[in-house]
């Protein structure tokens, strides 16, 4: 178990190819082996609700063995084959688990975020041709259920939607309360609504078809889908075994109890901890329906912990800002490792949490194109902090620059595009769409993730920021990261997101949108100070600090810059039109697939195309009418 450095991952690597390791073939062979070897052990734990006493449902692995079972005869029955598929919208609960893996078994499984919008939800729905659809019945404080409804609308396809009702997590009087107070939805005509748990008990708890017969895509996981236009990932079962022989091997035991508050609609959640927990035994444990976003999680944190004696934590950088703003109250003796993704953690924040806590942080590196897992900091030996770590056995990491000649590989500390191979990347057919597979791949088996970084001469991972992210100021590239960590630095600031903002004369020049920690009273005067003195070079001082009440994050704690690239540019078109006295404005800013971000414009007078495109034209991103603007 676990690992100290490069050295031990090779030894491993160089045991045996990954062919000859005589892993399960098949998600469900991998549940069953872990079934027989721990079947009254605990599985998978639930609550709806965050305080430490709350009512809680565990399942066993031999419960939810026979769950999924259940749940893949009952997706075959509906129709749902090995290429069909099952998609859900959900919130954290335990028939999500059997939702996700019953859909695995007998077809593919489609994880959407409920988050999105109606519209969004439905794109996803058609661009995997979803057939039956998981997700909540009508229930109180959420908009699931009516959001599902119209997406299905405009799916028409699905002919099932199987409903999951939270009312069996809720104790009286609040059981009571919520049918009486239940929202009412209507679905469409052409999908049948159904009780999901109805539905589940008329099935057998064994399999009443063969399993896949080897290896095949089992799911799919959407990236980005916030504009409507999402891409679609396909995930191979020998990507996700990957995953699960990983965390068994080097992370977790049968005797670990995970806290994991990530969505289980994200691979970190699928991937990363759940078949890592089927594969080793562990035990995993889910906080309320929104996880980290849930009431009272962050304030009853370090309680539930105690109560559930965690030994791995499982984290975000946002995550643990927000816990580090909270004291630690509960005895937290059984942690062992809080293992953090999604984003590089700035080093103030590292040392926060680790002297706080005193506990160890172990940073990864994964990316849901390679059905995740790519690298990560040993759990014991020496920890770099701010990188991502080591690639695991099996991977392949290379950093790569184009050039005239073609693709070369950088020197050890050479910045460049991380590129990737191992048996998560499903070389050539990464997408759904083939025409979004091309250019992908160099040597045709190094996935190209868009992240910019470096190894160093130790064979440490760095990720120094997103291609697409780059400020280019006047020809000159600015590392984003490099401004966040500046104003991080500053004892006042939680959260720090950097985008080149729009400018007539440099393209663009750097801003800055921070967040701060509560009861902070710092000036945006004051920020604009310290980072022209912790920002070192003097083209990356940002032109404009903006503190918001939040920023924009994903579901799994990311800052989601495309939200920060909107606002600055409405802000500055909108500046630029009032200062040349032109009537009008930015409506809003869409992101179109082909085109990238292009401002809306809405006219507040009797504004001409002329007038306009004098104006805007001085800028990089495009401009047009809004429709009502255009049709008019």
């Amino acid at each position: 178990m676990s690992f100290e450095s490069l050295a031990d991952l090779k030894a491993i690597e160089n045991e045996k190819t990954w062919d000859e390791r005589g892993n399960p073939t098949t998600i469900y062979e991998m549940l069953t082996n872990t079934k027989d070897k721990f079947p009254n052990r605990p599985a998978v734990s639930y609550q709806i609700f965050s305080g430490p006493k709350d009512k809680a449902e565990t399942v066993t692995w031999s419960e939810l063995h026979a769950k999924t079972t259940q749940a893949a005869n009952m997706f075959r029955d509906l129709g749902v084959g090995e290429k069909d598929t099952v998609a859900f919208v959900l919130p954290n609960c335990n028939e999500t688990m059997y939702a996700l893996l019953g859909g695995m078994v007998a077809g593919i499984v489609n994880p959407i975020n409920p988050l999105l919008e109606p519209e969004q939800i439905a794109a996803i729905l058609r661009e995997t041709d979803a057939k039956v659809v998981v997700t909540l019945k009508g229930f109180p404080k959420t908009d699931v259920a009516q959001k599902v409804a119209e997406a299905v609308r405009h799916a028409p396809h699905v002919h099932t939607v199987l409903e999951i009702d939270l009312v069996k997590y809720l104790t009286p009087p609040k059981s009571w309360i919520v049918p009486l107070i239940r929202p009412k939805v209507s679905g469409p005509q052409h999908a049948d609504f159904k009780d999901f748990n109805k539905e589940l008990a008329k099935h057998a708890t064994t399999l009443q078809f063969a399993d896949s017969d080897g290896d095949r895509v089992g799911a799919y996981f959407h990236t980005g889908g916030t504009t409507g236009m999402p891409k679609v990932a396909q995930h191979l079962y020998s990507g996700m075994i990957y995953n699960g022989w990983l965390g068994d091997r080097l992370l977790f035991t049968e005797e670990d109890n995970i806290m994991c508050p990530l969505p289980l609609f994200h691979v970190f959640a699928v991937h990363v901890i759940m078949q890592a927990a089927i594969k080793s035994g562990a035990h995993v444990v889910f906080p309320t329906p929104a996880g980290y976003r849930g009431d009272g999680v962050f304030d009853n944190f370090w309680k539930l912990i105690e109560r559930w004696k965690i030994s791995f934590i499982i984290t975000v950088p946002t995550a643990v800002s927000a816990l580090m703003q909270r004291p630690v109250d509960a005895d937290i003796s059984s942690v062992k490792t809080a293992f953090s993704g999604s984003a590089p953690m700035p080093m103030e924040l590292f040392k926060r949490f680790e002297s706080t806590c005193g506990v160890d942080i172990v940073e990864g590196y994964g990316l849901t194109e390679a059905t995740c897992l790519v690298s990560c900091n040993p759990p014991s030996g020496a920890k770099k902090v701010g990188s991502v770590g080591l690639p695991f056995p099996y991977t392949d990491v290379r950093i790569i620059k184009n050039t005239p000649d073609g693709p070369v590989e950088c020197a050890a500390d050479e910045v460049g595009e991380i590129c990737v191979s191992n048996p998560g990347v499903y070389a050539g057919n990464t997408y759904t769409e083939a025409d979004k597979n091309v250019d992908l791949f160099h040597y045709g088996t190094h996935l190209r993730t868009g992240d910019l970084g470096r190894l160093d001469e130790d064979g440490y991972l760095w990720i120094t920021g997103r291609a697409k992210d780059l400020i280019i100021r006047g020809g000159h590239n600015i590392d984003p990261a490099e401004i966040e960590e500046a104003l991080l630095a500053h004892h006042d600031v939680a959260f720090a997101g950097a985008i080149g903002q729009p400018d007539s004369h440099a393209g663009e020049v750097p801003c800055v949108y921070v967040e701060l920690v509560e009861g902070a009273r710092v000036t945006v005067e004051d920020l604009m100070s310290h980072a022209k003195v912790h920002v070192h070079e003097r083209a990356a001082h940002p032109k404009y600090v903006e503190i918001m009440p939040e920023l924009p994050k994903t579901a799994v704690g990311k800052i989601f810059k495309p939200d920060l690239r909107k606002a600055a540019i409405t802000r500055i078109y909108n500046a630029a039109l009032d200062k040349a006295g032109v009537p009008a404005q930015v409506d809003f800013v869409l992101d179109d697939k082909k085109r990238g971000l292009v401002a809306q414009i809405k006219k507040s007078g009797d504004a001409s195309d002329a007038e306009v495109g004098k104006v805007l034209g001085d800028f990089v991103r495009p401009w047009e009418w809004t429709k009502d603007e255009s049709a008019a």
